[in-house]
């Protein structure tokens, strides 16, 4: 017998085993192009999206490179799991990684030529290439390398991770288009819910896309999607996850997109959320990276980075690997002090007031100005300076100087008129506008700044910046600052409480001289002449922001203690001590505001504001926890007196538009400022429980109303708080409390001020207007 030929084709065979088992160990080994390291295979790098999240568990918003967040398998919709192994993979609980049976159905489909023979990839495979993407190849021979290297991915992940975890990772990583990385995110932006919460047809119409997004995609093929759709519900019932009843049934539903446009100017608090992000990246100040003239903003990011965990968080520390963390790709959860229903009552304000009333109003007066929006104080020559300096300040000048055009070429852009979205209180409009008219138009538009704060935490409730992020981006809560006027006047009074004066102490209401520093003699002067010459309480004087007793209650300390007391309150704002300091000339945000006010409420204790309670990595260990920041700064009598004299202001002075038009009569204390022209309308409310305060001006301070009746404090800022306050208090969740100031234990006292004189509510006009410097 010949045993040759034996001998040859065991050899062959062997060899050719030996030569399969080689070839794959250098597959393995990378010998062929590159392979994922085992400790690569274990921890699958993947950007994922930081979240944002209110006190309330309500989903603010995400920082990322893109849009993706984790789920867990059991976040999972079923109707997602049957879907994907129907339509992708029917074996994929039998096969370890690759699927013969598969392999052998799509060899036979090229034989026969039959194009739906379907595909060999398995769930793994597939998760192989999205976790380890495909490189450039140079030949064919490049991609069936690849092709190889994919089977031992994937063999290698069946045994690093259960077939539940592979699943979990493949609905984690896949792209979904339209900034929806991921299931979590396309779930909510295709149709606002959440993974669990899928619908069998929304869960197909997901998993269909995975065949090919860019193809299957439901804003821009709808018809294409819904058939893709369909042939994954059939396959739902071809292999029984799905009754031939149902098919029948869901197969004429339309897809039923409830579309949510990613986009970080938009959704709720997007102020905030900038002033997180910003906050938290920020870099160490050196003073060689301000301006000369940004003295004042080096030192207050200087006292923020030594004093402020959160300020320059993700410099500050490391995460184990030595590398600093990354809100963009990190995946942590920020969990925020903003409760959602608060921010979204102050967002409500702000449109109701200024969208319905207050930009109305100002709209109709400057129609019979001169050079509208500007005031006819400003001349012809004055105007056409401001408009230059604003194209020099904008973004679009800097971009076309670094091109190298001179400044007339500059000045030609400027006039070309371009086509344009723009803002109206309406919705935004398309138009034909120059860069010039677009700067004129929003120039007339009045800013807001508003922030609410539980006085006893120092945790911020409610923060909105501006009338609208995407065309305002401007932060006039922490970023701007402006006059604050004779809402400076309560640091004035708390050193005369201090000192041991009362409420119901008289002064002469008579003009107060100050002799300057250069000999010249400076008196204060009133905008009424209400009981000139008469003796009246420190109430009614701070209840009609009065600045003869003003100065009456400087003479008795001085403009150096002033400062130090608002300092001591928390404002770090450059402060002039001189005599008119109590005119409020001084520019303070309304974030230093909101947190001097919070000493008054917490008995004389003042709490920085918080913004962060905790933030988690992407593995929901707790990484950094806020710690309150307080100091006493005066007793708890003092601030008690405080508080009866902003009630005052309330009661009977020049915020009593309060109670009279809004209702509100529960104990309140207030404090309105009015700065000179009226380009600055203040309101600082204070509660127990809430201190809230609010600015309102344009953006340029020759931009404003002309008569005080439309332009003080108590028309233009007041309202929203007052709008505010009301939705608080409607809303019973929240319990917020409604009752008195607790008075100091063992404090005997009569505040029951003798001001019968007053006229009291019949003259409600003439008791706001005396609000001005």
């Amino acid at each position: 017998m010949n045993k040759k030929p034996l001998i040859i084709f065991w050899s062959v065979f062997l060899i050719g085993i030996l030569l399969v088992v080689f070839f794959f160990a250098g597959v393995s080994k990378g010998t062929f192009g590159f392979m994922p390291s085992f400790e690569e295979l274990e921890n699958p790098q993947s950007s994922l999206a930081t979240e944002v999240y209110s006190s309330d568990s309500i989903l603010l918003g995400k920082f990322y490179y893109q849009n993706r967040s984790f789920v867990k398998y059991e976040e999972l919709s079923p109707y997602l799991v049957d879907a994907l192994i129907a339509t992708e993979d029917v074996r994929y609980k039998e096969h370890s990684g690759v699927d013969i049976r598969g392999l052998m159905r799509v060899l036979k489909g090229l034989a026969t030529g039959n194009k739906n023979a379907g595909g060999g990839s398995t769930i793994s495979q597939q998760l192989a290439k999205m976790l380890f993407p495909r490189e450039h190849f140079k030949n064919k021979l490049d991609i069936v390398f690849r092709k190889f290297r994919e089977w031992v991915i994937a063999v290698n992940l069946e045994r690093s991770y259960t077939k539940e975890e592979i699943l979990t990772m493949y609905f984690n990583k896949y792209d979904f288009l339209n900034l929806a990385v991921g299931i979590k995110s396309a779930a909510n932006v295709y149709f606002n819910t959440t993974p669990d919460s899928l619908k069998i047809e929304q869960a197909a119409m997901l998993v269909g896309m995975a065949k090919n997004s860019s193809y299957y995609n439901p804003l821009r093929r709808p018809e294409l999607t819904l058939e893709r759709r369909n042939v994954v519900l059939s396959q739902m019932v071809k292999y029984d996850y799905l009754s031939s009843q149902q098919y029948d049934s869901l197969k004429n539903t339309p897809l039923g997109i409830d579309y949510q446009k990613v986009d970080h100017k938009r959704g709720m608090a997007p102020y905030f959320r900038e002033y997180l992000r910003t906050s938290l990246t920020a870099n160490k100040p050196q003073r060689e990276h301000y301006p000369t003239y940004a003295y004042q903003r080096f030192v207050e990011d200087s006292l923020e980075w030594e004093n402020n965990p959160f300020y320059g968080w993700c410099n500050k520390n490391q995460k184990a690997d030595s590398t600093p963390y990354n809100i963009y790709k990190d995946g942590l959860k920020i969990y925020t002090t903003l409760d959602s229903r608060m921010q979204k009552y102050a967002e409500e304000a702000v449109s109701e007031h200024l969208g319905l009333d207050l930009q109305k109003a100002f709209d109709r007066e400057k129609e019979k100005h001169r050079n509208p929006p500007f005031s006819d104080d400003l001349s012809n020559e004055d105007v056409e300076h401001n408009m230059e300096l604003s194209m020099k300040r904008s973004e679009r000048y800097r971009v076309l100087r670094k091109k190298g055009l001179s400044l007339d070429s500059i000045r030609e852009v400027f006039k070309t008129p371009i086509k344009m979205k723009i803002f109206t209180w309406t919705g935004e409009r398309d138009t034909l506008f120059s860069p010039n008219d677009s700067m004129l138009y929003y120039k007339g538009f009045l800013r807001v700044g508003f922030m609410s704060m539980v006085p006893q935490t120092g945790e911020v409730r409610a923060y909105v910046g501006g009338p609208n992020y995407k065309h305002f981006m401007y932060d006039m809560v922490t970023k701007g600052k402006r006059q604050v006027g004779s809402t400076i006047k309560p640091f004035l009074y708390t050193l005369a409480m201090k000192e041991g004066l009362s409420p119901c102490d008289k002064v002469p209401n008579i003009p107060q001289t100050f002799i300057l520093p250069d000999g010249t003699p400076w008196a204060s002067r009133n905008s009424t002449s209400k009981k000139t010459g008469e003796m009246v309480t420190l109430r009614w004087g701070l209840a009609h922001s009065v600045n003869n007793i003003s100065g009456w209650v400087l003479k008795q300390t001085t403009p150096e203690s002033v400062v130090a007391m608002a300092h001591k309150m928390g404002v770090i704002s450059r402060m002039d001590p001189v005599p008119s300091i109590f005119l409020g000339t001084s520019e303070i945000s309304v974030y230093e505001m909101v947190g001097a006010y919070g000493t008054f409420a917490d008995k004389g204790v003042y709490i920085k504001p918080r913004f962060i309670e905790k933030i988690e990595d992407s593995k929901g260990n707790i990484i950094a926890q806020s710690i309150p920041q307080k100091r006493e700064v005066m007793s708890e009598k003092t601030a008690y007196l405080m508080t009866n004299l902003l009630q005052g202001v309330v009661q009977r002075g020049t915020g009593i538009r309060a109670r009279l038009k809004y209702g509100l009569n529960n104990p309140i204390g207030g404090k309105t400022g009015t700065t000179q022209n009226h380009s600055d309308g203040w309101f600082m409310g204070v509660t127990p429980e809430l201190v809230s305060g609010v600015w309102v001006g344009a953006e340029d301070r020759a931009i404003h109303f002309e008569e005080i009746r439309l332009g003080q404090g108590a028309n233009m800022a007041l309202p929203i708080w007052a709008l505010y306050m009301q939705k608080v208090y409607a809303d019973k969740q929240l319990n917020i409390y409604q009752g008195n100031f607790e008075k100091p234990r063992g404090m005997i006292l009569n505040l029951n001020c003798d001001d019968s004189s007053d006229t009291k509510n019949k003259d409600l006009k003439q008791s706001e207007e005396e609000d001005f410097f």
